[in-house]
């Protein structure tokens, strides 16, 4: 069962925002009022055990929202700097943690952070919350390495939850920077490995901003790719 009074709407400094899927419960959370990056905490009520996808920032503030459950795995969605700045600090607060990234991204992550990512992932491999998964859907383009996660469970809800990290918004894909081959690859790569695997009804949850669900994106991809952005 999916609660209907989760609007996915949050804001730096706000109040979380709670979505009970099943046995999960979703805590989405926005950090930073300059960057204002989402991240996202998955609790399973069976295990107790808990996933959070990217600790961008104020990692204090999420911490708090992990309490003293099993925090199993660490998610960074992607390499750019606004999306793992917490990162070394959960970690070191829960070292049994597992630090989980796209392979072409991970040098990066390592560098820029100096945590080692232990679980270099790509497609078809899974991250386990509790008793659910989250399966790896690797979507070049925003960076090499960007990786969308997926929840199509009918135990947990009737309609699939994909999170996207910076690769897909309401509104557009994520930006390419000027670099128009990548930009090709990233709306190639969002039309086939998103649009073409997923149902309309899916909800996907961003980086940054609101969310948005496949079915009201999908009738603009073709306004996308000719708009180049």
């Amino acid at each position: 069962m999916v609660n209907d009074d989760y609007t996915g709407e949050v804001a730096p400094g706000g109040a979380p925002a709670v979505r009970e899927l099943g046995c999960l419960t979703l805590t989405k959370v926005a950090v930073d009022p300059e960057m204002s990056n989402n991240c996202y905490l998955l609790h399973c009520g069976e295990t107790d055990e808990v996933v959070l996808v990217d600790a961008a920032a104020e990692p204090e503030r999420l911490l708090e929202l992990i309490g003293d459950r099993s925090l199993t795995s660490i998610v960074t969605t992607h390499q750019h700097w606004d999306h793992h700045r917490g990162l070394a600090a959960v970690k070191a607060a829960h070292p049994d943690a597992t630090v989980v990234a796209g392979a072409p991204d991970a040098d990066a992550i390592e560098e820029q952070t100096g945590v080692t990512v232990e679980r270099r992932v790509g497609d078809g491999d899974k991250v386990a919350v509790g008793t659910c998964d989250l399966a790896v859907i690797p979507v070049a383009g925003h960076t090499p390495g960007s990786i969308c996660l997926v929840i199509d469970d009918p135990a947990v809800s009737p309609s699939p939850h994909l999170f996207t990290g910076d690769s897909l918004f309401p509104g557009g894909v994520g930006a390419t920077f000027g670099d128009a081959d990548a930009f090709v690859q990233l709306v190639g790569e969002v039309e086939t490995k998103l649009f073409g695997r997923l149902p309309d009804e899916t909800w996907f949850y961003p980086g940054h901003g609101n969310d948005g669900r496949l079915g009201d994106e999908r009738p603009h991809l073709a306004e996308w790719r000719e708009r180049g952005w």
